[in-house]
């Protein structure tokens, strides 16, 4: 956690990735006023939760937005979430996107949205999935099919040969994101902008 709060609105999100990611985002929507908080990981999030009431300039904070990815859970990942900021002494909101009515209003956006299973990872997908380049993306994970070849995270496997599509290789998804390889303006970022909208 910082030793200062800067900003009113603050962002928990689990690395460096999302922070790079949602920094990109906020840049590209003119958002200025949201200090982008990486744990190191949802499984440190109870503690950091703690930690960040307690840190210097949590009195002037009006809202907190936290992200996480959804996995194979996404009910159980809100959960997570609401158990973590009630641990703090937190607000904590009765469901995702839906800011709590409270000082400092909570929102929680698990990724990639709604009910689905899946990363930060798997909303990037949505949003290059129709890019031409996603076809030789597509074929090359056919013929790894064809060689009984399965990568674990299938979402994650497919960003990184699409990154390796570009003129410059961005090997994280987070520096990807700051150079502009992905569309802000499709409509898989919505749900993204709503987020930060309701910061």
């Amino acid at each position: 956690m910082p030793e200062r709060i800067v900003s009113p609105k603050l962002l928990v999100v689990e690395g460096e990735e999302e922070r790079l990611f949602f920094s990109a985002l906020a840049r590209y929507m003119n958002l200025s006023d949201i200090q982008i908080l990486p744990i190191g990981g949802k499984t440190v999030l109870r503690g950091s939760l703690k930690a960040l009431k307690e840190s210097s300039g949590f009195e002037e904070v009006t809202s907190i937005g936290v992200v996480r990815d959804a996995d194979d859970d996404p009910k159980g990942a809100f959960q997570s979430v609401r158990d973590a900021l009630r641990s703090a002494g937190l607000p904590f909101p009765d469901e995702p996107l839906v800011p709590t009515k409270s000082d400092p209003r909570v929102v929680v956006l698990i990724l990639p949205g709604g009910d689905e299973r899946g990363s930060l990872e798997t909303l990037c997908l949505k949003a290059v999935i129709d890019l031409p380049e996603m076809r030789c993306v597509e074929a090359f994970f056919r013929c790894l099919e064809k060689l009984s070849i399965f990568p674990r995270n299938r979402d994650k496997a497919m960003i990184q040969v699409f990154l390796a599509t570009k003129p410059v290789l961005r090997r994280r998804l987070g520096e990807a994101a700051q150079a502009g390889y992905f569309p802000w303006e499709s409509p898989a970022f919505e749900v993204v902008k709503r987020f930060l909208r309701l910061l």
